[in-house]
């Protein structure tokens, strides 16, 4: 991001929603800044830091200090300190057969940065993934609260089938997904997606997801997207089929940007992908 303030929400936004995923809710937390003193001035650093403090204050985060370095480049987030309800704590490692997947993002805000840095995204997309990545999962906390959710994952630098994959291993299942059923940000993805504007992190996931997935017959600007690296993406939710009506009404209340059910959960396949996509 060009403009600090943007940068610091959007920093500010990845770091809080972690503490929602598990279904907590945040207290207090420190900023944590990085920067190199001779290319950096001191606005630029208080404006990043005005951008962490008015998302920080739209959750009732206190930000109590923080800690700054020098470094070649600069860096900002924030270490969070929340709780969590014992009862209430979702991880990644409870998913059964059965659950469907729902996804409270789109994809595509890697393919979308690396199109804005060389200058060939438009404004419209611009401004759309930047009010995509500086919105928080605050609704993480409502469903463990309610109880709706099995399991949750954010999704973020491992892309969504790399989280998913962490996901399946941990809770001891496989999975299937719709590929045709996943969001994306806009139209303009795909374009990009042609025109190589693919961060090399999102390349890395794809060669790396594809050890344990099988595509099948899906071509491959659908798989960049499937693993594309999101910087402060949505969550990844594992919800009883009985329960998902409930789900849903839920994320509409809460205007998460999605609410697309993209898959199953199905028992753990002892040989083959741990992961098959179709459509």
């Amino acid at each position: 991001m060009d403009d600090p303030f943007s940068y610091g929400q959007i920093a500010a936004a990845n770091s809080l929603s972690d503490i929602f995923a598990m279904g907590g809710r945040p207290l207090t937390a420190l900023n944590i800044v990085g920067f190199p003193p001779d290319l950096v001035r001191p606005r630029v650093i208080s404006s990043i830091l005005r951008g962490g403090l008015a998302k920080a204050a739209e959750v009732g985060c206190v930000i109590i200090g923080g800690h700054s370095i020098r470094n070649p480049e600069p860096i900002y987030g924030l270490a969070v300190t929340g709780v969590v309800d014992v009862r209430h704590v979702t991880t990644n490692a409870n998913a059964r057969p059965g659950d469907l997947l729902v996804l409270t993002k789109p994809l595509g805000t890697g393919i979308a940065t690396t199109g804005i840095k060389r200058g060939t995204a438009s404004r419209a997309l611009q401004k759309k993934v930047i009010a995509l990545m500086s919105k928080i999962n605050t609704v993480g906390a409502e469903l463990a609260e309610l109880r709706l959710v099995r399991a949750t994952t954010d999704i973020t630098g491992y892309g969504l089938i790399g989280h998913l994959i962490s996901l399946c291993r941990a809770s001891r299942v496989s999975a299937d997904i719709d590929a045709g059923a996943v969001p994306m940000i806009s139209k303009e993805i795909a374009d990009l997606i042609e025109m190589e504007c693919v961060p090399e992190g999102s390349r890395q996931n794809l060669y790396a997801a594809t050890a344990v997935t099988d595509w099948r017959d899906t071509d491959e600007a659908r798989r960049i997207l499937l693993t594309d690296a999101q910087t402060s993406g949505g969550l990844l939710l594992c919800v009883a089929e009985s329960k998902l009506e409930s789900v849903l009404k839920t994320l509409r209340k809460a205007r998460t940007d999605s609410a697309a059910v993209i898959g199953k959960i199905v028992p753990r396949r002892r040989r083959g992908s741990l992961i098959c996509i179709s459509g």
